[in-house]
């Protein structure tokens, strides 16, 4: 958890702490869960967070937690690549042999 204790030079140590908080409530011991949840808190201090809510203890603001993963995929530009084909792969195994072998296309030696 070296990555946690390395945000403070970038983040305050309020939104660490918060992160740290967030991320236990939720379950998500990482330091990714960690580190994001604490660049959320940084982020909207003011705002309330959209996301899905975590049940809290009574006593305690509901934590939310969004997965790393999700984000990173809802980010991602479109893929605008053509679909991969096997068709010149295709074309040679419709080769006819020319050692004159008896055996058949699609037969194994």
């Amino acid at each position: 958890m070296i990555e946690v204790l390395l945000l403070n030079r970038h983040l305050a140590h309020e939104h660490v702490v918060a992160g740290l908080a967030t991320a236990l409530r939720a379950g998500a011991l990482t330091a990714d869960a960690v580190a994001l949840e604490a660049r959320k808190a940084a982020q909207t201090e003011d705002e309330p967070t959209i996301g899905a809510s975590i049940p809290a203890l009574p006593g305690q603001t509901p934590a939310t937690v969004t997965s790393l993963h999700e984000w990173r995929l809802a980010h991602l530009p479109p893929d605008t690549r053509p679909l991969p084909s096997v068709t010149p792969y295709d074309q040679l195994l419709r080769r006819r042999r020319t050692s004159g072998s008896e055996h058949r296309e699609g037969e194994a030696q």
